[in-house]
């Protein structure tokens, strides 16, 4: 269960916030043997690998439109409803983040302004396995569709028949997605890095994976290819007083448990009586989990840390920056004011984190391990470069030259000066 710790010290709470620990350095010689396998052999090598791990022999791993059909007629309605309900809110708040583009005029004559431009080609990476993530496919399909992403290519590993779950195809085909292939693990990231005779090569690339996947993201980043963000196990921080409710913070910490082993979850308490309940609450919904014997593994590697004060308790969160956060508290709205560090907040006893990894319109494609410091989640602008322009008139050429003339030759690079001092000359033999 988890280890519970009574107002620990501030010079305890490094150690008391790292995360599980995993040293990649054993897997990263076999993750560039494939990188690099496909990089040379491309198609050829995807089959072996697809072969040797997936235990599937596939030559043709592009989807056929036969497919999409298919899949649409395999769904439920029910389920069809709720994926297009979650397309709606995921697409109207990211529409929202669409930035107009406006001119400005910083002196007389001086026009500067910026425009976003959709990044031509984007590869996304949907886990399959257990837990089929097609609910990502909306979380990074629908910003690519909206900021004008030429080519939208997703890898996904196939099901122990060869085949891609139905409803990642659908929402595929829903948000737009150009192309589907059924390729998984490292592959599918060499494939899209480097591209091959059926995979064309992208220019960034998006998803979430396993250790694996994670090693190869950022391999192919040292190598110029770009990625969404660094990523780790999946998290979340639930703060909780005397105002949440005890089965609820249960279900939320074991909401993220179920992920997997590498998982964590930390609990932020007032009292050590709402420990206790969460305790026992954990232990009766635990019972019912398909998965629960991921979530106990999990639950090893998580704490619960009581603080009485608030203020201790913010300074804590702001340390962790989770990915999620959940604040079930008194004054909710006020405490996320405060909070500087982390992926996403979750507002009050009825906002769980599952509404946000789902359907609410935030995307749940977050920074993980502390990067929520420094990086933000998935948004309109990770599919998007701004680039910035100025057009100057001769009035305005003649205003800013006597500044630019200065500087450039205080940092003795005379040619800069040069190339302004000419036009102004030739500005001037005109009047």
């Amino acid at each position: 269960m988890i280890q519970v710790f009574n107002e620990p010290k501030k010079k305890d709470w490094p150690s008391l916030l790292a995360r599980p620990v995993f040293d990649a350095t054993p897997l990263q010689a076999k993750v560039r043997e494939i990188l690099q396998a496909v990089k040379q052999k491309g198609d050829v090598a995807i089959t072996e690998y697809t072969l040797a791990f997936d235990k599937i022999a596939i030559s043709n791993f592009k989807l056929s439109a036969s497919a999409f059909d298919a899949a649409e007629k395999v769904l439920t309605p029910s389920l069809k409803t709720a994926i297009q309900l979650a397309k709606v809110n995921i697409e109207f708040f990211h529409s929202a983040q669409i930035q107009k583009e406006e001119r400005i005029e910083t002196m007389p004559g001086v026009w500067c302004w910026r425009k976003a431009v959709g990044i031509e080609k984007v590869g996304i990476y949907i886990p399959g396995g257990s837990a089929p993530l097609f609910s990502t496919v909306l979380m990074l399909g629908i910003p690519a569709k909206l900021a004008g992403c030429k080519e939208i290519i997703l890898c996904t590993p196939p099901n122990e028949k060869g085949e891609v779950d139905p409803a990642i195809i659908y929402a595929a085909s829903l948000v737009g997605v150009t192309a589907v292939y059924t390729i998984g693990g490292v592959q599918a990231i060499a494939a899209l890095a480097y591209g091959t005779k059926s995979v064309p090569k992208v220019q960034k690339i998006f998803g979430p994976g396993n250790q694996f996947v994670t090693a190869a993201k950022q391999i192919i980043q040292q190598e110029g290819v770009a990625i969404d963000m660094p990523a780790g196990p999946s998290e979340v921080c639930v703060y909780a007083d005397e105002t949440s409710i005890a089965s609820f913070v249960a279900a939320d910490l074991l909401s993220q448990a179920e992920h997997g082993a590498d998982s964590q979850v930390l609990l932020i308490a007032t009292t050590n009586e709402l420990v206790e309940a969460v305790q026992k609450e954990i232990e009766m919904q635990l019972t019912i989990l398909p998965r629960k014997d991921l979530a106990k593994k999990a639950l090893e590697n998580s704490k619960a840390l009581v603080l009485a004060k608030v203020e201790d308790a913010i300074s804590i969160i702001n340390e962790y920056a989770p990915e999620h956060l959940i604040l079930s508290v008194n004054n909710a709205a006020q405490v996320a004011e405060k909070i500087i560090n982390a992926g996403s907040i979750f507002i009050g006893n009825f906002s769980p984190e599952s509404v946000g990894d789902y359907a609410s319109g935030t995307n749940h494609t977050l920074p993980t391990n502390g990067f929520a410091k420094a990086y933000s989640g998935v948004s309109l602008d990770s599919f998007v470069k701004k680039i910035t322009f100025q057009q100057l008139t001769e009035r305005g050429l003649s205003n800013i030259a006597p500044t630019v003339i200065e500087m450039a030759t205080a940092e003795s690079l005379h040619a800069h000066s040069n190339a302004v001092e000419l036009r102004v000359e030739w500005i001037k033999s005109k009047i």
